[in-house]
Formats: structure tokens, C-alpha cells, sequence
């Protein structure tokens, strides 16, 4: 009869399951890319962008890993590791936050990839099966942190008033509400029309951040995309008035 001894049943315990050391270690492959984009963007890079980018990059991962507990998959699939790899963007951008004299055009080009990936993480999710609750919301939190980053540089860096920022903060404002009203945390069902306006909320915000656009047609813009936000989450809120009981 094969026994199992105490030390071995211990080690298969404290074993990291395949999709999360694969997460791990693609995690720590990022980081030279995350250092040398955060250099690349500007020739005088202080330690606090390049420290910031870091730790922001690392708590991102640490969140991300409380979510790998009920994956559901063997593998962590290429559709993750894309948007590890926008998380590792992001956190590049959010070191344009404290750097001075940062190169806009690279901003721009790195938060362009970011969106640019924001479609493959999805389709790569479905043709390779490995479509998760997990996946899912991992996009969406980095979704919600690029908006508020580009809303951010864009007002930091005087592309746009103070209207630009209600387009980063949305998701986290319904979070909030959330307190006092918990029946806004009920399930959503799947709308079109609400990935339209979310992807039209990071690519008006990436226009916004190119050099050459006009101050008064940034504001406008900010303040169209921000009614249809509005109008997005009016929707979702009255389903939910609807469904919660």
C-alpha cells in the first residue's frame, strides 16, 4: 500500500496551483518591460515615477491573485497574460503622473497599445476556452484604472478641465454608492451598448492626450463621453431598482 507521508502531504498543500504560478512568473517577466517603458517615456525619470510604477504594479498583481483562488482552468491562458501585460502599461503610465517632462507622444503610444489589447484579451478568452469570472473582472479593473490614469495626465497636463476627470472616475463612484445601496451589486446582464461606451471612454481620453488637439474640442468631448456615461449607468441602475427584490 503507498503512503503518503505527513512532509508530502504538506508540500502538496502549500503546492501553487498551475494557472497561479504561471500568473507569478509572467507577473516578475514583465517588470524589466515596465522599467524600460517608464524610462523610455522621459530622459529625466525621478525615483518616485519609477518606485510608483512598481508598487502600483505589484499591489495590481497581489489584488489579481485573490481572484486566481476559484479559476476554474488548468492553465492561465494567453487571454490573462494580455491583460497582465495592459496592467504592466498602465502602471507605466502611472509614473507620466510624477515625472516631469514626459514625452507625450510615447504617452500616447503606450496607452494606445493598451487599448488596442483591450479586444484581443476577450476573443483569445473564447477560442481558447478559457473564459472566467476571473478574467473577466481582472479586465475590467484594468479598464477602470487606465481611464482614471488618462483622465488624470489629461488634467494634469492641461489637455482638458476638470470634466475629463468624471470620465476616469464612474466605476469607482458606483462603488461607492454601493455602501449605502447594496442592491447596485447585483448581477448585470451582458449589453453591448455598455462595452461601446466604455471602449469610447478610453479612446476619447487617449485623443485627448495628443499634442497637437485643440483645448476647447477636449472639453467637449469630455463632456459628451460623460453623458454617455451617465446615460450607461442609468440603465444599469434602473435594472437593478428592478431585480432587487
Amino acid at each position: 500500500m503507498n503512503r503518503t507521508s505527513p512532509l508530502q502531504k504538506a508540500t502538496h498543500r502549500t503546492a501553487l496551483r498551475p494557472p497561479v504560478a504561471q500568473f507569478i512568473w509572467a507577473a516578475v517577466a514583465f517588470v524589466p518591460l515596465l522599467l524600460w517603458g517608464v524610462f523610455m517615456m522621459s530622459d529625466s525619470v525621478s525615483g518616485a515615477g519609477a518606485w510608483g510604477a512598481v508598487l502600483f504594479y505589484g499591489a495590481g498583481v497581489t489584488l489579481s491573485l485573490r481572484g486566481l483562488r476559484s479559476y476554474p482552468h488548468e492553465a492561465i491562458g494567453l487571454c490573462n497574460l494580455v491583460t497582465l501585460f495592459r496592467l504592466m502599461l498602465v502602471s507605466a503610465l502611472i509614473s507620466a503622473l510624477v515625472t516631469p517632462d514626459v514625452e507625450p507622444w510615447l504617452v500616447f503610444a503606450v496607452a494606445s497599445v493598451a487599448l488596442t489589447l483591450d479586444g484581443i484579451d476577450g476573443w483569445l478568452a473564447r477560442r481558447f476556452g478559457h473564459v472566467s469570472d476571473f478574467g473577466a473582472t481582472f479586465d475590467m479593473e484594468v479598464d477602470a484604472v487606465l481611464a482614471l490614469t488618462l483622465a488624470l495626465l489629461a488634467y494634469s497636463g492641461g489637455q482638458a478641465g476638470e470634466v475629463v476627470i468624471l470620465l476616469g472616475l464612474p466605476l469607482y463612484l458606483f462603488r461607492l454608492a454601493q455602501i449605502p445601496l447594496p442592491w447596485l451589486g447585483g448581477k448585470l446582464p451582458e449589453r453591448f451598448s455598455r462595452k461601446a461606451i466604455c471602449v469610447m471612454q478610453i479612446a476619447v481620453l487617449i485623443a485627448i492626450l495628443v499634442p497637437v488637439t485643440d483645448r476647447p474640442l477636449t472639453d467637449s468631448a469630455a463632456g459628451i463621453v460623460a453623458l454617455a456615461l451617465v446615460w450607461s449607468f442609468a440603465l444599469d441602475i434602473r435594472f437593478l431598482w428592478h431585480a432587487r427584490v
